[in-house]
């Protein structure tokens, strides 16, 4: 539905934008508030642009009349972050996607700049079709396609260009869509792949595509060498061989040193102009088209008059009739038999005596027409394949012979050989290449008048044309040319002419010289092109060692990237055969369209608001459909280079992904990330997991110092160790304030804990919140902190070491209160006594023990932890211990036996011990140490209450005498300083009261009996930590059940005393407090 926009003037008083700026053009409203920010900060009487405005009585000050928009004052305030929608669409309209092209580079090559004369865009055919047209139809239609067809048959041809073409035209399809949901830059499909399937997927697929368009180059460097030497120059070769099984190795080298040579040509010509490159790509499009119509017009012709070549056959085997003039075996002169030069090819001696070949005495020869013509009726012989091994004779199936019994000397004798072993999927791979080239137009997007329809009208209109071409090639070369002719690949048997070129009219020489230019302006446009993909990729900073490539000339020519182009140029050309390299540039383009396709897919599953392609014929199942063919064809194709494709893209989508991209271009697969989690975290709201599937999922309590930096690094050590990477890994910390006056900062501790993360290899997420109250903070994140079936079940945190140092008793309720909370929500508690003394995750323990002392049975956890560390390669090396206590009834022979068995079906290795703790007296040093603590707490309340009296009273004198100082009667008060007058009230005068019993509390402190409650209670920490420290003073790491605060806030403080008095003496403790729910089991 369209929609309409109304423009309305607004003018002001002075008579609108154009009076204001004092010139007859508008201003628009950016520089209009750029100055007016220059004039406010020249003031320099005022700080910020706030006070100023705010300072104005009117917005009609003479002083303010740079500003232009009056009439809009109410959002004044809001222009330098949301600008005007004239601005934007101002914007807009001058909005370029092209990067510095071709035109800039002339500009600067010619040294002048050209007077800015617009330039109509390009419309659909001439900026689309013909550029798609020119990379679809090249080298291998003219040098390989003939050859394919007399291999594979009509039907098995048909077969591999339908399978191509339609892969293309699905890809064109993807294409498409995606080139019209938005402005797409230079760049073509790796900007299309990188934008919608994100920075890893945009720099493997883009190297990719660029290492495929490299070999395009080489590839068509050879394409240009084969036709020189083999029927432009054939004379020309630099390598003689010594023997029959040498001329191949001394052509392959003719070939490397020429095609070295014409690829430093190339680039010589790409690095002192692209313009020359440019100006040349019609006239080499129109070789390209004067050949395909010299092609029709031979097809044409046959149906009136046949070529004049012709083809010797020896029995049903074809020969190379380069070396004779005279089919045929004698010939009469002068009224005598004589031989021929033929006769001299498979004979001792030109006499008739003498002792041929067995095959060639067996063997009539004959001649027949290579272009028998459209109706002659061979389509019948050339409608299936001829496949067969390397150096196997081509012969005429339909035609008889007589086999000879010593076939050891076939090589030497003038037969026409297949080359290489022939296979329907190595034909695959070689003809690939000639449909690829889709991309050309939507690299040109820049300069198209409509790129939103030109693009996929003009794209799949060349696929078309091209499919077209193609299939009707394959059937025209069928029902014209005689199969022993198509399966010659270098047309030795035409006498060295190209077999397409035998059919074209009126001369062979148009095919020739056509496809010779052809291949030399793919040849460019591929130098010319590679190098610009490379510096994109390079420039977009997503793979950091690729940076170097990303400079270039002074005109932005990339000219770091053309020498690493050439480079590897090179390594296709040194290969010097166009049949091996055809099949890997095969596999890096099939890559990128099979993701070309994927995108398209995911953009189109994920729904995405972003996603609203003006192009409208499009699916998923095309897309899919598409990526499916593209898979298949590359392991058709090839399985091995297919392989290595894939390696050399997974290699570089993990290195980006483990430098960490920081590039953030909305990706599809981002929005794939979160449609997974959210499928899977309503699967996990479903149902709580089972005891086989527990883990500990952390919620990491971190302190912060007075710099936001992280008290305890060592705490996310142990984290990392604990966790190695596996499940949910949440850190957190409470910033204390309001998040208007903290907000800042709260950011700045985020990224200090995310860098801790990242140092110490913590995976997981971070999260700093801003409290008025810590305590309310720590409980907020307790209760909230996840999402759905993606919580925390259990807390881990350091213990507060300094809680009696503290001048308040906030560390030791904070703590005691997470303990509870903790409790109530089911939830497993890990507290870590001098964390700082834990090995990081560089260090190595060689050898010690783990102890788990198993007191009270909580679900397990204990056992499972020290199982979950030993994983960690800092604690792999040490064994795990795990002791139980023994009471008075207990049999602790027995009880060893369970725990073994107990042990054995858990799958757990460990050492077992029990220890008996019999009943003993209370110890003089129990009592005492009971009473001191209690003592010790009821010394700090009455502290605590004296402080907040004088805190109180300080404060009431400081009010009092400000109040006095600021009335006139101040002077008669200050004879008398000493003395303040205050009104008695009923809580003063109970303050006044407390005073005078803390010297009787002091008294009776001193006179005190301690309770019999904490009596037993530090009994039990006394006892049990003298058998801890005696079996477990040297361990590495020691796990002990953690005691539940008591239920009454009154013994709060006894219970931090309870807790040190059992860790006393042990360096690495770890508290563990089981969340309430079996976390281990024995079954499978």
């Amino acid at each position: 539905m369209p929609t309409n926009f109304t423009v309305v003037p607004v003018q002001d008083a002075e008579g609108g934008a154009a009076a204001a700026t004092g010139s007859g053009k508008p201003a628009s409203l950016d520089q209009v508030f750029v100055d007016g920010d220059k004039d406010d900060n020249s003031d320099g009487s005022q700080s910020g642009d706030d006070i100023q405005k705010e300072s104005r009585p009117f917005i009609l000050d003479s002083d303010v009349e740079v500003y232009n928009g009056k009439n809009m004052a109410l959002f004044e305030e809001e222009m330098d972050s949301t600008p005007m929608v004239s601005s934007l669409l101002n914007k807009l309209a001058n909005y370029t996607n092209l990067t510095q092209g071709v035109r800039e580079h002339e500009e600067a090559e010619d040294g002048f700049r050209r007077i800015a004369v617009t330039v109509p865009p390009m419309g659909t055919f001439i900026g689309v079709y013909l550029p798609c047209m020119q990379n679809i139809l090249g080298v291998i239609l003219f040098l390989r396609l003939t050859w394919i067809v007399g291999t594979a048959g009509i039907l098995g041809s048909f077969a591999i260009v339908s399978m191509c073409c339609i892969c293309t035209l699905l890809t064109a399809i993807s294409m498409s869509a995606i080139a019209t949901n938005g402005v797409v830059p230079a760049g073509g499909s790796y900007y299309m792949i990188s934008r919608s399937l994100g920075p890893e997927f945009g720099g493997a697929v883009g190297l990719c595509f660029y290492l495929g368009t490299t070999f395009a180059g080489s590839l068509y460097i050879l394409g240009t060498i084969e036709i020189l030497l083999t029927y432009i120059v054939p004379t020309a070769k630099l390598f003689e061989a010594e023997s029959i099984e040498g001329e191949g190795t001394a052509a392959q080298n003719t070939v490397r040193v020429y095609g070295t040579c014409c690829l430093l040509l190339m680039a010589l010509i790409v690095f002192v102009g692209v313009k020359y490159v440019n100006k040349l790509a019609l006239v080499f499009l129109a070789c390209v088209m004067l050949s395909i119509m010299a092609t029709y017009a031979g097809v044409i012709k046959t149906l009136i008059q046949p070529p004049e070549f012709n083809v010797c056959l020896l029995g049903n085997r074809s020969l190379t009739n380069d070396k004779f003039e005279v089919c045929a075996k004698t010939e009469l002169e002068n009224n005598q038999t004589v031989t021929t030069q033929l006769w001299r090819l498979f004979c001792s001696s030109e006499h008739l005596n003498a002792t041929c070949d067995d095959y060639f005495t067996l063997n009539n020869v004959s001649e027949i027409r290579a272009v028998p013509g459209l109706l002659s009726g061979v389509i019948k012989d050339n409608l299936w394949g001829d496949y067969g091994p390397a150096n196997m004779v081509i012969e005429k199936k339909s035609q008889g012979s007589v086999a000879a019994e010593d076939t050891s000397g076939d090589l030497y004798k003038p037969y026409v050989f297949n080359d290489m072993a022939t296979y329907f999927t190595l034909l695959v791979g070689i003809y690939f290449p000639s449909v690829t080239g889709i991309m050309a137009g939507s690299n040109r997007s820049g300069n198209l008048r409509d790129a939103q329809r030109s693009i996929p009208f003009g794209t799949i209109m060349a696929i078309l044309t091209t499919s077209f071409f193609y299939i009707s090639c394959v059937l025209l070369f069928g029902a014209c040319i005689e199969g022993v002719v198509l399966r010659d690949k270098f047309g030795d048997s035409v006498k060295k002419n190209l077999v397409i070129g035998i059919l074209a009219w009126p001369s062979p020489w148009v095919i020739v010289i056509g496809s010779f230019f052809s291949c030399c302006g793919a040849g460019l446009q591929s130098l010319t092109g590679a190098p610009r993909l490379l510096q994109a990729i390079a420039r977009d900073g997503i793979i950091p060692f690729l940076q170097i490539f990303g400079h270039g000339k002074a005109n932005g020519e990339p000219t770091w990237a053309l020498l690493l182009t050439v480079a590897i140029c090179e390594i296709g050309i040194l290969i010097a055969s166009l049949d091996d390299v055809a099949p890997i540039l095969s596999m890096f383009f099939l890559m990128c369209y099979l993701f070309v396709n994927l995108a398209c897919a995911v953009q189109t599953l994920l729904r995405t608001p972003n996603w609203r392609p003006r192009f409208k014929f499009y699916h998923w199942s095309l897309s899919f459909l598409g990526m499916s063919l593209c898979l298949s064809l590359m392991f058709i194709s090839s399985w091995y280079y297919a392989l290595v494709a894939m390696v050399i893209a997974g290699c570089i989508y993990k290195y980006i992904e483990y430098r960490g991209a920081e590039t953030e271009w909305g990706d599809g697969l981002r929005g794939l990330s979160l449609n997974a989690a959210r499928y899977a975290l309503i699967r996990l709201e479903e149902s709580p997991p089972h005891t086989k599937n527990w883990r500990p999922q952390l919620l990491v309590l971190c302190k912060l110092d007075s710099h936001l930096a992280v008290k305890h690094p060592r705490l996310l050590s142990f984290t990392t160790q604990l966790k190695a990477g596996k499940g949910l890994t949440i850190v957190c910390s409470v910033l204390h304030g309001t998040y208007m006056t903290r907000g800042a900062h709260a950011k700045i501790a985020e990224q200090n804990l995310k860098a801790v993360m990242a140092a110490e290899r913590t995976k997981g997420f971070s999260h700093v919140v801003v409290s008025s109250n810590l305590r309310d903070g720590f409980s907020l994140l307790i209760q909230s902190a996840g999402l759905g079936g993606m919580k925390h079940n259990a807390v881990l945190m350091a213990w507060p070491a300094c809680w009696k140092q503290a001048r308040d008793s906030s560390s030791r309720r904070n703590f005691i209160e997470t303990v509870r909370e903790t409790t109530e929500a089911h939830q497993a508690l890990l507290v870590a006594k001098n964390i700082d003394h834990f090995p990081g995750n560089q260090d190595r323990l060689e050898g010690g023990r783990i102890d788990v002392w198993w007191i009270v049975h909580d679900g397990g956890l204990l056992m499972l932890l020290p199982f979950l560390i030993t994983q960690h390669k800092v604690w792999k090396k040490c064994q795990m211990r795990i002791f139980t206590v023994a009471q008075m009834d207990d049999n602790s022979i027995q009880m060893k036996k369970d725990l073994q068995m107990f042990l054995y079906h858990l799958r757990l290795d460990a050492e077992v011990e029990v220890v008996e703790m019999h009943d003993s007296d209370i110890s003089a040093f129990t009592y005492e140490k009971t009473l001191v603590m209690e003592q010790r707490s009821q010394m700090l309340k009455q502290m605590q209450l004296s402080r907040t009296e004088r805190e109180r009273e300080a404060q009431l004198i400081h009010d009092r005498n400000t109040a006095s100082h600021s009335t006139k009667e101040d002077k008669a008060s200050v004879g008398t300083p000493d003395r303040v007058h205050m009104t008695w009230t009923k809580d003063k005068l109970i303050n006044e009261r407390n005073k005078h019993r803390e010297g009787m509390g002091v008294k009776d402190m001193f006179n005190m009996k301690p309770n019999q409650s904490n009596v037993r209670r530090m009994h039990t920490a006394v006892k049990l930590n003298e058998v801890v420290l005696k079996n477990s003073r040297d361990s590495q790491l020691v796990l002990l059940n953690m005691p539940g605060p008591p239920k009454s806030k009154k013994g709060d403080e006894n219970y931090m005393e309870f807790l040190e008095v059992l860790m006393e003496g042990l360096d690495r403790v770890l508290l563990v407090r089981g969340g309430g729910r079996e976390v281990i089991t024995i079954y499978s």
